[in-house]
Parts: C-alpha cells; sequence; structure tokens
C-alpha cells in the first residue's frame, strides 16, 4: 500500500503510525514537510518542500496566517506533483492541517485524504476571552480568517481526526460527523515510575533523587497560553517558604502560542519582575530542552508536577506526566478536565489563583508519601493506561487508515 503523509515539522503526530506502517516491507510511505531537520525512520521517504516566498510585509494582517498556509500548501502540491509525475499514486493521505495539504486533492482527486484537526478558533468560550477580555471587532475579524485553511482542509477531506473531545467541540457542528475522535497516545511502557531515578541538573553537580523535595514544568514554549507567569509567581513564594525545594523548568524562552511580549521574553520579564535572591536562583533550574531520556527523568523525579494551559490544544507533556504518574496540580480548565478529576488522579485550582497553587503544591510535598498522593499517582497513570495507552490507540489508527484507503478504492 501506497502512503503519503505531510505536515511541516517531520514526523509531528505521526511518529508511531510511521514506525508500524513501515514495519511492513511492502508498503511505501512518502513524508512531506517542510522543515529541514536530522529526524530520520527507516522505510519513510522524506522530501523537504521548499518554500517560494515569506509572506511580504504589506500583506493583509488578517491574512498572514492564511498566506503562509497558502505558501506552505504551493510548496507541498509541487512536490507532489513531481511525484505523481514519478508514479507514485498514494492509496491513501494524512495531513496536519496547517496548509501542506489545501491542494492535494487538486492533485490526487481519487486519493481520500483524512485531516489532522487539531484546531478551531473561537472568540468565546476557549483561549481568546479567557483572560475575561472581550474581543473587539478587530480581534472576531482576524480570528474568523485565522481559520481559512482549517475550513478548506476540512471541506476537501473524506475523514478528519482530532485528538480530544473538547477540541473537537470546538469546530462547527456541521464538520462533527467528519471528524473522528482518536488520540496519538501515549508510551505508557516508556513513560512510566521509577523510584530509583537520579536527575543530573545539566550544568551544574546537582543530582535529585525521590527523596529530595523537587517541583516540575515541563513547557515547549515559555509563554501566557501555558501560564508561564503564574508558575513563575507561585515558584516565587514556594522558594521563599521552603529552603530545601528544587524547582526544574524544562522548555524553551519562547513562545510557539499566543501573544509575544513587546519587549523581552516572559523570562526575562518574571525574572526581572519577581526579583529571585541568589539562593532562590541556586534552586530555581531552567533546564532548557532535554533529550527524551533526561526528560523522561525530570517528570520521574518529581513531587509535584504544575501543568497550566488556556482552552486551548493540550499538551503532549500533559498525558506524559500523567503516564509518569506525577503528582500533579493542573489548571481547573476545560482541555484538563476532560482527562482529570480533583482529588481522584489530580489536584484542579483555577488557572489565576496563585495561592491556591500554593497551597495545592505545599499540600503535595508535605505529603509525598502518605496513602492520599500516592493513590492519586496511581490513578492517573491508570487513567492514562485505560483510555491513552498507544498499545491500544495505535491499532485503531492503522485500521482507521487502512478502511479509509480501502473505501477509495471501491470507489
Amino acid at each position: 500500500m501506497k502512503f503519503l503523509f505531510s505536515h511541516r515539522n517531520f514526523p509531528g503526530q505521526f511518529l508511531h503510525i510511521l514506525k508500524e506502517l513501515s514495519k511492513d516491507p511492502k508498503n511505501e510511505i512518502v513524508f512531506l514537510t517542510g522543515t529541514e531537520n536530522k529526524n530520520f525512520i527507516q522505510g519513510v521517504k522524506k522530501i523537504v518542500y521548499y518554500l517560494k516566498r515569506k509572506v511580504p510585509n504589506n500583506c493583509h494582517r488578517y491574512l498572514r496566517q492564511f498566506e503562509e498556509s497558502i505558501i506552505h500548501g504551493q510548496g507541498a502540491a509541487e512536490s507532489a506533483i513531481k511525484l505523481k509525475n514519478s508514479g507514485f499514486i498514494p492509496d491513501v493521505i494524512y495531513s496536519h492541517g496547517w496548509g501542506n495539504s489545501l491542494f492535494f486533492k487538486d492533485i490526487f482527486p481519487n486519493t481520500p485524504l483524512i485531516n489532522y484537526s487539531e484546531w478551531y478558533y473561537n472568540t468565546t468560550g476557549a483561549d481568546i476571552d479567557f483572560d475575561k477580555t472581550i474581543p473587539d471587532y478587530d480581534k472576531k475579524a482576524m480570528t474568523r480568517c485565522n481559520n481559512s485553511q482549517f475550513l478548506q482542509d476540512l471541506t476537501s477531506s473524506d475523514i478528519a481526526t482530532c485528538p480530544t473531545e473538547w477540541q473537537k467541540s470546538q469546530f462547527p457542528k456541521i464538520f462533527h460527523n467528519k471528524i473522528k475522535v482518536i488520540h496519538d497516545g501515549i508510551d505508557t511502557e516508556y513513560f512510566k515510575p521509577d523510584d530509583n531515578v537520579i536527575f543530573e541538573i545539566p550544568n551544574t553537580d546537582i543530582k535529585l533523587t525521590k527523596n529530595d523535595n523537587v517541583l516540575t514544568y515541563a513547557t515547549r514554549g515559555m509563554e501566557q497560553y501555558r501560564g508561564f507567569p503564574e508558575f513563575m509567581q507561585t515558584a516565587k513564594t514556594l522558594l521563599q517558604k521552603r529552603k530545601d525545594l528544587n524547582i526544574l523548568i524544562a522548555g524553551e524562552d519562547r513562545v510557539c502560542y499566543g501573544p509575544k511580549p513587546k519587549n523581552g521574553t516572559f523570562k526575562e520579564i518574571m525574572l526581572e519582575k519577581l526579583a529571585f535572591t541568589d539562593d532562590e536562583l541556586k534552586r530555581l533550574h531552567f533546564t532548557g530542552n532535554l533529550p527524551y531520556e533526561k526528560y523522561l527523568k525530570l517528570l520521574q523525579v518529581s513531587s509535584a508536577h504544575i501543568y497550566l494551559t488556556y482552552p486551548f490544544v493540550l499538551s503532549w507533556s500533559f498525558l506524559e506526566a500523567m503516564s509518569t504518574g506525577c503528582a500533579i496540580i493542573a489548571s481547573n480548565t476545560a482541555p484538563v478536565t476532560e482527562m482529570m478529576k480533583d482529588n481522584f488522579n489530580g489536584f484542579l485550582v483555577d488557572f489565576f489563583n496563585i495561592p491556591a497553587m500554593v497551597k495545592r503544591a505545599e499540600y503535595v510535598l508535605d505529603n509525598k508519601k502518605s496513602p492520599e498522593v500516592i493513590e492519586i499517582k496511581e490513578n492517573v497513570r491508570k487513567t492514562i493506561i485505560e483510555k491513552y495507552d498507544l498499545k491500544k490507540l495505535l491499532p485503531k489508527h492503522i485500521e482507521l487508515i487502512k478502511n479509509v484507503a480501502n473505501r477509495g478504492k471501491q470507489q
């Protein structure tokens, strides 16, 4: 069978699917991507498509995101045309919906298209008005236009997938029958507890074990959407109160989602605003991006883990922390509450309530070996094993892809 995948980044959400499909030497798998990187999967032919230009400065600001998507779509389409001319006609296409699949149906009209539909912007009830700011006409207009490529992809796709029920609920109801909820899955055999873990803090001689009090926070970018400012305020209070506490912050000093500060970064702003003492800074550790084996150890050594998010796309790191059996203090927001129940498999707090966050973290740190906290940690891992385990979800994903491909052949 011939498979065509596409994502701006390789391999994106398709890592485990690609590895599974590549086990069959009869399968021919091509992946079109817009980013050069060193990632490689045996049995998968990666083709980097190139962008003809950047979004011009004089582009209407409502259309910047759509034009960027069109530029990606054009680059992916030109590579797809070369594939077609070489004789490669895929049985099925699976693409992440950020523009790169915009024109695939024009090139392969008889090939079924699966669209990974991750997010749809709404001006109320989700991220945009979460901070109680009422969007004005300008914000609403931009939001409407920012959905352009998602609507194009959904219209042209034969079926779509979405990782969570809440994320699906953000899409217009007219598309709900087309969208199937199926999470990518978490490797629970990899992300699991280890009571004997030793975490070596990068660029220091400090080694932490489960006997130490360790607060953790893991993010791709340090931004408002993932509650970085609120976390830093919580961290400041806890470091003042608890002289034996080490705090580990994994991730890059950049913004992936949401607005960027006008000056500096959120890390720079919060460090200056909160005026950490030298002693506090010695116990506040920014690890940067970590390779997976070290990131796993960070989760395993955690005494308490904080995860905050706007009502937005749920982070993989949250489910990975759940699978590792972390004691998680999380924001009481819709993406989280689909997975977590307060005092059953985690601790929920108001996103903006710093005193409540501090209180919950202190409770976990003071009682980390208590039967109550141990039971919650067991429950949180059990939740992932029962509902989001890669071993259970990957076969469903493969079955879906092959069924769609076979239906295309029968037409």
